[in-house]
């Protein structure tokens, strides 16, 4: 488990480093990076941002994120969906980012003093066990970030947790066919690629209901590899009183060995 998260996090960890030198970590080939985003987003953003991103997806654009929200992005990178959200929750609001990377942290904070925006914060951890208090997030947000994650069990209880009632999630992924075993799913590509690790269609649905979540909803994007797609991950928490513990065996969804970084770029990134 160690070894397999030491291997991701420096492969994160490089990306960021190229970037921050000038480098771009990822051909833009449409499934994966920066190509997601309008041009009026990659606008909006310092170019070392744009640079960064490494998601298999645009949770800005499902989001639907009001003045005054406060947004959390699981595995931030280089920061392009926080500074983005910062945007649209206005000053009023607040946009946290969460990454174990310290490179992508230097690199997200220096684009965030780039852009001037002063209503985001970084902060450093893991999504398994997010540095928050209970009930204190409006929307949760990530792009290709919970298929790297070691506990997919623990990272949607977190989720859960953050939330405040009525809150919801608004996430890009990359998720399998169900009639996917595990091991055809690492024959796809890796576990830094973002294609090891993905849950089935029906994992992640049985994963956050059993967390307490409602109205679930699992749906395709784009095909990125036989059987894999990026999929846009909706969800609730209920409006009425705190999220539901889940019960003991409710949901088979693995717990793998392996730690989540600053996104993903299909095995693309340096």
């Amino acid at each position: 488990m160690t070894e397999i998260h030491e291997t991701v996090r420096l492969h994160y960890a490089q990306a960021a480093l190229g970037v921050l030198n000038g480098e771009s970590c990822c051909a833009d080939d449409g499934q994966y990076g920066s190509q997601l985003y309008t041009a009026l987003e990659r606008d909006e953003l310092p170019g070392a941002a744009v640079m960064a991103s490494l998601g298999c997806g645009n949770p800005i654009a499902v989001a639907e994120l009001h003045e005054g929200e406060r947004v959390l992005d699981l595995g931030s990178g280089g920061g392009i969906d926080v500074l983005l959200s910062g945007k649209r929750v206005g000053p009023a609001g607040r946009a946290f980012g969460l990454d174990m990377t310290d490179e992508m942290l230097a690199l997200a904070q220096r684009n965030a003093a780039e852009a001037g925006a002063t209503n985001v914060e970084f902060l450093k951890g893991h999504i398994e066990a997010i540095p928050l208090p209970a009930a204190s997030i409006d929307v949760v947000i990530s792009n290709c970030v919970v298929n790297l994650a070691a506990d997919k069990p623990a990272v949607f209880r977190e989720i859960a947790r953050v939330l405040r009632p009525g809150g919801r999630i608004g996430i890009s992924d990359i998720v399998a066919d169900d009639a996917l075993t595990a091991a055809q799913r690492a024959e796809r590509g890796s576990y830094s690629g973002c294609i090891a690790g993905a849950l089935t269609f029906s994992e992640y649905r049985l994963g956050l209901e059993a967390a307490g979540l409602t109205d679930v909803s699992v749906t395709v994007s784009h095909q990125v590899a036989d059987g894999m797609y990026s999929a846009i991950v909706k969800a609730t928490r209920p409006a009425s009183g705190a999220s539901e513990s889940p019960a003991e065996g409710a949901a088979a969804v693995p717990s793998e060995g392996a730690g989540q970084s600053s996104c993903c770029c299909g095995g693309n990134c340096g």
